[in-house]
């Protein structure tokens, strides 16, 4: 009985594992930078994933850049 209790147990994290790896890889966004010069008109956010990358101007233009 605790044999399968365990079995199950692993079962279910290697299926929530196996769904978060893919969630992951579907995000654009891995590593988030701010970059704010010496006033707010040089402000971008800069977004970097796995499959592109982001930037975003303080004007609120933003501009990607797909693999």
């Amino acid at each position: 009985m605790v044999a399968a209790g365990k079995e199950i147990l692993g079962t279910v994290l290697g299926i929530i594992g196996f769904l978060g790896a893919i969630i992951i890889c579907g995000l654009p966004t891995w590593k988030v930078t701010a970059f704010i010069g010496s006033n707010i008109v040089t402000a971008q956010v800069i977004w970097e994933g796995l499959w592109m990358n982001c930037v975003t101007q303080s004007t609120g233009q933003m501009q990607c850049k797909v693999y």
